[in-house]
């Protein structure tokens, strides 16, 4: 279906020249400075541990599925075993990991980052 009205103007173009484009040197500033070296370690300090207690684990399940196949056979009510039990769990851990860090995400680092942009981009 075509429409008569013209498309949006593009971002960066000389209608719209959208936000301004930072300097190399602005972002090495930013880069070496104490507000982005703390983003980083909220980042960090998050995301490494839970990645690591994720991968043990991820590899503690491999492990037992591999070398302990008649604790992980063990019925523990119906067809239901510790295997299925375990396995089910990875899935319920991996999406429970992704909502914890969207909510340190959203507190934490999305603040200090559009802090950082705005700065970055002269709106403040």
């Amino acid at each position: 279906m075509a429409t008569e009205a013209p498309p949006p103007p593009r971002k960066g173009t000389a209608t719209d020249p959208g936000p301004a484009r930072p300097t190399t040197e602005q972002f090495v500033e930013v880069q070496e400075s104490e507000e982005f070296g703390e983003l980083r370690r909220t980042y960090r300090s998050f995301a490494f541990p839970l990645t690591i207690a994720f991968i043990t684990w991820y590899l503690l399940y491999v492990l037992l599925s591999n070398y302990a196949g008649g604790f992980m056979g063990t019925r523990l009510f119906g067809h239901i075993n510790v295997a299925l039990v375990l396995g089910l769990g990875q899935f319920a851990t991996t999406f429970l990991i992704a909502w914890l860090y969207s909510r340190h995400a959203a507190r934490s680092l999305d603040p200090k980052g559009e802090a950082i942009k705005a700065r970055m981009e002269g709106d403040a």
